[in-house]
């Protein structure tokens, strides 16, 4: 055993045994030093409860809070508002202003009040005193854990928008209090549901690509100015996520849906991976030019930003492979880059046009059609074109939303688990320490304590759902 390997452990187990008094100083700097050591001890032992595939007990009416009416909980609320089972109770944000706006919104459709909480500690607040069902989280990164988790604590399930976790001790949080608790938590992984990512997923699902050897997804767009727009995010938080941080910040867009074609954590498991980053050659530029015409902008120059470009790729447990890119600062075209590529054929999509082989030529439009009409799975057939009319990127949004509710009414798995949040969540910090240590590889830990070997797919059928259904949707 080396020196600093048996250092750890007994320092660790002096820790472990002081945990009700807090952990000694020595300890947590030894932990923090030998992170993956104390990932492959945290995945050593027995998993508590298998929440994959759970169904937790039905749901008659699903009482809702949202915390995060900034960016994307206006929309959430309103997607809500269009499906019956749905009572939508609380509504939270730091700013009381934007509680108050979505109050408008709900009694503008006729719908009844909801109570309404603002403040720093609003959201906990709204967790203790009201009777809720899910907590809906659409805030800053940094919150999705320490939320999701005292939601699950409260006896509520959690959907958090992404990533669920920025570390991996917050990716171990999720996972051990999902299990003891027995409450959901779902990343709020909403390209998992556009449409040629359900039916490409339902493909693979039939053998239509054979053996799925290799995939990519990205999260290639242009959000410079919206980064660095003042007015835009609470307190310029997006913009700072990207000073002291070098490797993929924002992975599961792209991440989410391949990993389902290809059955990670149900049959297959992530490994490992290399990460590289190219340097930054805007973000600093565009501080510099912005504090040249406003003071504002001084505390952003000279920090030290991400590159514009991360390239991540990752190696199975099966031995397959997987690649991930992520820029948001350079002026190109949006792309998830949607690629699967398998042993009888293969798609993409990004940039569009969206198309598939069956061999080594891409089918007519004609033959995509029938494949559309063919393979497309049942919830797209039940609620894709009312999600047309609804919106949300296009309709993916809405469709996450009722077969998220759906499936908490019926007594349903969810399509993604908690094991999901935290695997695809827990390449952003394993990305930038690849990137630190010159893009050595760096292992994955298994979320799922050896489960993968025996979970299953996602069903991708109503499995005697689909009672829940939609109010009345007008076009435009």
């Amino acid at each position: 055993m080396k020196p600093n390997r048996r250092k750890f452990l007994q320092q660790f187990a002096l820790g472990t045994g002081a945990m009700a008094i807090g952990l000694p100083s020595f300890a947590k700097e030894s932990i923090s030093e030998n992170e993956d050591l104390l990932t492959s001890l945290s995945g050593s032992s027995a998993q508590r409860f298998n929440m994959s595939g759970y169904a937790a007990p039905k749901i008659d009416k699903v009482k809702i809070g949202f915390i995060g009416l900034g960016q994307r909980g206006p929309g959430a609320v309103s997607r809500m508002s269009f499906i019956e089972g749905v009572e939508i109770k609380a509504l939270c944000d730091l700013l009381p202003a934007r509680a108050t706006a979505a109050q408008r919104y709900l009694t503008s459709k006729g719908l009844p009040k909801a109570k309404e909480y603002s403040g720093e500690n609003g959201w906990k607040e709204m967790i203790d005193k009201e009777d809720l069902d899910l907590i809906y989280i659409c805030t800053p990164w940094s919150l999705h854990t320490p939320m999701a988790v005292y939601a699950m604590e409260h006896g509520k399930h959690a959907a958090t928008e992404v990533p669920a976790a920025l570390t991996l001790e917050d990716c171990w949080k999720l996972v051990e209090t999902s299990e003891r608790t027995r409450k959901h938590c779902m990343m709020l992984e909403n390209c998992c549901y556009d449409f040629f990512e359900m039916l490409t997923l339902n493909m693979a699902r039939n053998g239509m690509f054979g053996e799925l050897v290799h995939a990519e997804g990205a999260y290639n767009h242009d959000l410079l100015g919206l980064n660095f727009n003042k007015n835009g995010y609470q307190d310029m938080w997006r913009l700072k996520e990207n000073i002291n941080f070098n490797g993929n910040l924002y992975p599961t867009h792209g991440l989410g849906p391949i990993a389902q074609c290809m059955n990670i954590n149900r049959g297959d498991k992530m490994d490992y991976l290399v990460s590289v980053s190219t340097n930054d050659f805007m973000m600093g530029e565009e501080a510099k030019k912005r504090a040249a015409k406003d003071p504002f902008y001084d505390q952003f120059v000279g920090k030290n930003y991400r590159g514009n470009m991360n390239v991540t790729t990752i190696r199975t447990t099966n031995g397959k492979t997987m690649m991930l890119q992520h820029d948001v600062t350079s002026p190109r075209p949006y792309s998830r880059l949607h690629v699967l590529s398998g042993t009888k054929g293969s798609a993409a999509k990004w940039p569009e046009p969206e198309r598939i082989a069956i061999g080594e030529e891409w089918v007519s439009k004609d033959e995509l059609k029938k494949l559309y009409d063919t393979y497309s799975p049942p919830i797209i057939k039940h609620v894709g074109e009312v999600a047309k009319k609804v919106g949300g990127h296009g309709g993916m949004d809405f469709i996450m939303d009722w077969r998220l509710i759906d499936c908490l009414r019926n007594g349903l798995p969810l399509d993604q688990d908690v094991y999901d949040a935290a695997a695809w969540s827990c390449i952003v910090p394993l990305s930038k320490k690849s990137v630190s240590k010159r893009s050595s590889s760096v292992d994955i830990p298994d979320f799922t304590k050896g489960s993968w070997k025996t979970n299953k797919p996602v069903n991708l059928t109503l499995d005697g759902g689909g009672n829940t259904t939609v109010r009345e949707v007008k076009k435009g």
